[in-house]
């Protein structure tokens, strides 16, 4: 459980008033006092109750934002959009990220509570089974997940379909003539979209009467080396895939390099599909065929979500609401028609 500030006071050898004192009003306690108490808080790692002090000192007008990366320009673009529709209602914005490590995620929730933000926009790992997400729940801290698609709770987000939106990419590949389709992913336990997008590639195959082939799960979600661990198979056009379906753009462009080092064509050996729609891909030769998701669009919303649950309550706490928003596949030339040379 977590530290009680009767717990801080004992520790101190203070009146539980005078800790009150301190994290409401600093400049009434005198600095021996204020020393010994914020020593046994940091001893005893106590975080005063988020939604009764803001309630007291005023809102902060400030918002968090976790995120597993900016390396991926998906998230980046979210952030743009989150920033953009902050502005317009005079908020302002702080933000961290976790690399994708489930186990910071809930030391960058308290890093943000710590500056008093008013609430918190976060991609999480596993948006059914986070504990990060009990505590904003249970301390009634309002919030608004992004890309995360809870299937089994009502916690607020807003995304695409991840599921539905890899099932329409997938069957665009099927349609083009593709049987042997594999799908290439980031760790599945550290990204409930990459899985929710690997439960639509399986969708599509098994509808359409193909056998799914094994998911290749690489250690990085947003950059990696494939060739000498998983490619050298695709020297071998009995064994390789006639198309690759990545569950975001980093790892298409990433595997396009590495085929190429092996000397195969994109799309002439292998077809390459990915998710997000980042810009960047457009710019690639052959363009990146991909699952077009908004993510400026998901920023501002969730941004506008979480300003409502902040400020139209009566006791300070309102559940927000959930947003699917469409997705687009969009066509390039990373991706062709398959026609069997054998």
């Amino acid at each position: 459980m977590r530290p009680s500030i009767k717990q801080v006071a004992l520790e101190a050898g203070v009146s539980i008033a005078t800790v009150s004192r301190l994290l409401n009003q600093p400049d009434s306690v005198s600095v021996d006092t204020a020393s010994k108490v914020n020593q046994a808080i940091e001893a005893l790692g106590f975080r005063p109750n988020f939604t009764g002090r803001n309630l007291r000192a005023g809102r902060s007008h400030t918002v968090g934002v976790v995120v597993p990366t900016l390396s991926n320009t998906v998230f980046a673009q979210c952030l743009q959009g989150i920033e953009t529709a902050a502005r317009q209602r005079d908020y302002s914005v702080m933000f961290t990220a976790t690399e994708y490590r489930q186990q910071d995620e809930a030391a960058a929730v308290e890093l943000l509570l710590a500056h008093r933000v008013d609430g918190v926009i976060l991609t999480v790992a596993d948006a059914e089974a986070s504990t990060t997400l009990d505590v904003l729940d249970r301390e009634r801290i309002p919030y608004v997940l992004v890309y995360n698609q809870p299937q089994q709770s009502a916690r607020p987000s807003v995304s695409v379909d991840n599921h539905a939106a890899a099932y329409d990419a997938v069957t665009h590949l099927i349609k083009l003539g593709h049987r042997r389709i594999q799908m290439l992913a980031g760790q599945f336990h550290a990204s409930d979209r990459a899985l929710q997008r690997y439960h639509g590639y399986l969708q599509a195959m098994q509808q359409h009467g193909l056998t799914p082939l094994a998911p290749i799960e690489v250690a990085r979600h947003t950059y990696t080396s494939l060739a000498l661990e998983y490619l050298q198979t695709f020297r071998d056009p009995l064994q390789r895939p006639s198309a690759l379906f990545c569950s975001n753009d980093l790892l298409a462009l990433s595997v396009m390099r590495d085929l190429r080092a092996l000397g195969l064509r994109v799309p002439d050996d292998v077809s390459v599909m990915g998710f997000d729609g980042i810009p960047l891909g457009e710019l690639m030769d052959p363009m990146l065929s991909s699952v077009e998701q908004p993510s400026e669009q998901i920023g501002g919303l969730a941004l506008r979500t979480l300003v409502t649950a902040i400020e139209e309550t009566q006791d300070g706490y309102q559940a927000a609401s959930s947003h699917i928003l469409p997705h687009t596949v969009r066509i390039g030339a990373s991706v062709k028609p398959f026609t069997n040379p054998l």
